[in-house]
């Protein structure tokens, strides 16, 4: 974080590290002084007690790497104080958190999920690899999660080792560009040995969120996934390689079951379909094989996971050669970027389209009677002002006025033009008496 920390009741400074790079200085501190409230440093900075390179720095300031920060002493409150309780791990949870681990270095901590641990608790589970980052920095900053895999789904998992790196690697999967490839074995064998699959898909209603299903209406978000057989046992299964290329929940289950072809175990989408006789496991055969993303010490990160025992029994019983897997494709495809954007710009557009008919729908509703609201046009009221029993008066012109204010010919004379129709005084005008009709 820096090259100096003098201690609190000091000035202290700090040099901006390259995990910092261009971020806000309130991010700054929240990120590594949490106990100084937002307010404080706003007050810092609005009274010149912040300084970046000698210079007053604002609260939305960006810092560059190599800047030296300077903090005044202060700021911690008991209310805030930023420290997180770390609840201490048994010997087992420390060795499996050490069994995961199948690359580390500075900015990453790359491991291999055994299947059936979740990624991260939710309600009644309490058994996840959130829970074992302690085990990986006991002190200092804790590790963070950066993008998830299901609880049966086995294989490499990307953890950040510091805040800086966690936003620099959020940022390549929220931007597609990071490369993930998975094995999976399925139930028959897809009639096209290699295709994409381009379906849309929504959270199923009534199961709270739990289960998605392909929604080709205007609610579905666009999902795109490529699929590859590796090899084949007959017409009972396929080993196949997977790629999603967006990165929508149990995108790749649904996707392999909306063809026909459920992924081995999961029962979830595939039903009885999804489990073949005999002795195979009735675990889902679906592992996140390889990983390759950019890292910001410069070469990229590619990894590769071993695969999990019952996963590696079922290549055997179904005769099929790991090895064989390997030499499928060298370089794996990325989904070109144009369309990537262009698929997310309209989901965008559109949602936002809906959000404001939804708001506009709202505000009719409480002006308009029950039953009408949003069905009254309001074009009308804008035609000009009404008459009468408050009909409305059409702004068009009448077309029994005088040509007179009609646009001339190039050429004329206007003052011409104008006069022509002109009637001649009549006494009326001179002060005489109206005759009677």
């Amino acid at each position: 974080m820096s090259t100096h920390h003098a201690p609190d009741e000091k000035v202290r400074q700090f040099t901006v590290q390259a995990d910092d790079d261009d971020i806000r200085l309130d991010r700054w501190f929240k990120r590594h002084l949490p106990q100084v409230s937002f307010a404080m440093v706003s007050r810092w900075a609005r009274t010149g007690q912040i300084r970046v390179d000698g210079k007053r720095a604002a609260v939305d300031d960006r810092l560059t790497k190599g800047q030296v920060l300077r903090v005044p002493p202060g700021g911690a409150t008991p209310e805030r104080s930023g420290a997180r309780v770390r609840k201490p791990l048994t010997e087992e949870q420390l060795e499996q958190a050490d069994a995961m681990v199948i690359h580390r270095d500075r900015a990453a901590i790359v491991l291999n999920k055994p299947p059936g641990l979740a990624t991260q608790g939710g309600s009644g589970t309490f058994e996840h690899v959130d829970g074992l980052l302690d085990a990986y920095a006991p002190s200092g900053a804790r590790p963070r999660l950066v993008h998830r895999l299901d609880k049966d789904t086995s294989g490499v998992l990307l953890v950040a080792a510091t805040p800086g790196s966690a936003a620099y690697f959020s940022k390549r999967f929220s931007t597609r560009s990071a490369t993930k490839i998975y094995w999976a074995l399925v139930a028959g064998v897809p009639d096209i040995r290699e295709g994409v699959i381009d379906l849309p898909l929504a959270k199923q209603p009534g199961s709270g969120g739990e289960k998605m299903m392909v929604d080709k209406t205007e609610q579905g978000q666009p999902a795109k996934s490529r699929y590859r057989v590796i090899d084949r046992a007959g017409n009972r299964a396929a080993w196949v390689e997977l790629q999603p290329f967006t990165g929508r929940t149990h995108q790749l289950r649904v996707h392999m079951a909306a063809i026909g072809h459920p992924i081995i175990g999961d029962g979830k989408y595939g039903g009885p379909e999804a489990f073949l006789s005999g002795s195979i496991s009735r675990k889902m055969h679906l592992h996140a094989r390889r990983l390759l993303i950019d890292h910001p010490d410069g070469a990229p990160l590619d990894v590769t996971a071993d695969l999990p025992a019952h996963f590696a029994a079922t290549l055997s019983q179904l005769g099929f050669d790991e090895a064989d897997g390997e030499a499928v494709i060298e370089v794996p495809i990325r989904a070109p970027k144009e369309e990537e954007k262009a698929l997310a710009k309209a989901h965008a557009k559109q949602y936002r389209k809906e959000r404001r008919g939804e708001r506009h729908g709202r505000k009719s509703g409480q002006r308009a009677p029950a039953g009408k609201a949003g069905t009254r046009e309001e074009a009308p009221k804008k035609r000009g002002p009404t008459k009468g029993k408050g009909s409305p008066v059409p702004s068009a012109k009448p077309p029994s006025r005088p040509p007179a204010k009609a646009p001339a010919k190039p050429g004329a004379k206007p003052a011409a033009k104008r006069a022509a129709p002109a009637r001649p005084k009549s006494p009326a005008k001179s002060g005489a008496p109206r005759k009677p009709r």
